[in-house]
């Protein structure tokens, strides 16, 4: 059995499972704004985009070096290549300078990896002082362990700057691969109240994965870090001292298991004029598919992105079943063809936007851990627009003309066949 059959296999067998807050826009909003399955919004945060791996890496690795007082890292993956092992040594160095450094990895992430993280590179670290730990580890048998996955990617830095987005640790998001060109993804950086939030999640995860809770003196700034502050990074879009009003959906399976779902059907159902989505795994629940008609009976322009190219191989299939229907319906259908577009964002109306983890699709809204930022604030939602039509440039637009020449009689039954087993995906 191939190891692509026994990835998806696991997966399949895991699919045998956002209520978006209604608080007012104001300043008045503090970190304890939330309701029971909702988005926690705060008003005071900046956003900066970081729209490929090298502007990534290059911002993450000067802020880490930078840190004071410690550095958390969560992932699904880090990948044992150039730049997974210059972060780790980057890591090791803060350690030895008395930075407290945790990481979490999920373990399927892991070993689906072409380039996973060894045992006995994980003892390596651990005798330099950083604190490692894997999110459920996979055992026989394997399907105790096939709900549920750790697919968040979080970097907190000393309660100040938060990095998330889409990207997990690999030098593919820099160089590309050959199978499929440029791997496209969206990342960014986040500084303000947001940063407390996203500091918890990863907290109650260390928890669930140690039975043991972080002291808070780790945590709560010293005197040092309140002075210190961050050079050399990229310069956030938004100038306005009092910041962006940004919600945070965080996907917990036992405490918000619709959080994202809702969310994303919350703001494609308030969209009055244009939605913009890109997302490499559009396979869709039922019930983002009939809020994506409804918007379109209400006559809103819904202009989606996929990928030509993926690394699921049952995906295309499914997305293109999809993209179908929703372009007989008027929406605009671009099949990105320079690579893979790995990017999670949606653009809502020229006003808001989000970026995050989740996919659309079951896994993501049903079942993983995930965490999405929604981002009330037309500048940054402007920048992303505009990405979004610089890569028009590199797709081809879905039609009826051109549909049968891109989909074989074959791919088109594939497609029908495995959207049936949505649930599963």
């Amino acid at each position: 059995m191939t190891k692509w059959c026994v990835v998806l296999c696991f997966w399949w067998i895991a699919g045998l499972t956002a209520v978006w807050s209604q608080t007012s826009v104001s300043d008045s909003l503090t970190v304890e704004d939330r309701t029971a399955e909702g988005v926690v919004f705060t008003p005071h945060n900046h956003v900066t985009l970081l729209p490929s791996g090298k502007e990534k890496f290059d911002d993450m690795f000067k802020a880490i070096a930078q840190a004071k007082q410690y550095v958390y890292l969560e992932y699904f993956n880090f990948r044992n290549d150039s730049i997974g092992r210059a972060l780790f040594r980057l890591l090791t160095i803060k350690s030895r300078e008395g930075i407290k450094v945790r990481v979490i990895y999920d373990d399927f992430g892991n070993t689906s990896n072409d380039r996973p993280l060894r045992k006995r590179y994980l003892r390596h670290l651990q005798s330099d002082r950083i604190a490692v730990e894997v999110f459920d580890p996979i055992v026989f048998p394997w399907l105790n362990h096939a709900f549920h996955r750790d697919h968040r990617k979080i970097v907190v830095i000393d309660d100040k700057i938060v990095y998330t987005g889409g990207m997990n640790v690999a030098d593919y998001y820099i160089h590309g691969r050959p199978e499929f060109g440029e791997w496209r993804d969206m990342h960014m950086r986040l500084e303000g109240d947001a940063v407390k939030i996203y500091r918890d999640i990863f907290c109650r995860m260390w928890e669930r994965c140690t039975d043991n809770k972080i002291d808070s003196l780790e945590y709560l700034p010293d005197s040092l870090t309140l002075r210190a502050t961050f050079q050399g990074l990229k310069e956030d879009s938004v100038r306005d001292s009092l910041g962006v009003l940004l919600g945070v959906a965080d996907r917990e399976p036992h405490t918000s298991p619709k959080v994202i779902r809702k969310a994303y059907i919350d703001a494609i159902d308030r969209a009055r004029h244009q939605i913009q989505i890109v997302n490499p795994y559009f396979t869709l629940v039922p019930s983002v598919r009939k809020a994506l008609y409804r918007a379109l009976k209400r006559g809103v322009k819904l202009e989606i992105m996929l990928s030509t190219k993926c690394d699921v191989p049952v995906t295309p299939d499914v997305s293109a079943y999809n993209a179908k229907r929703l372009m007989k319906r008027g929406a605009d259908i671009y099949y990105y063809e320079k690579g893979f577009h790995h990017s999670k964002v949606m653009m809502v109306d020229s006003s808001f936007c989000t970026v995050g983890s989740a996919n659309l699709n079951s896994r993501s809204l049903k079942y993983d851990y995930e965490v999405n930022a929604f981002i009330m604030d037309p500048v940054t939602t402007h920048e992303l627009q505009s990405i979004f039509e610089k890569d028009k440039g590199s797709s081809t637009l879905l039609t009826p003309q051109n549909w049968k020449k891109r989909r074989s009689f074959g791919r088109r039954f594939m497609g029908w066949f495995y959207h049936l087993l949505i649930p599963l995906i």
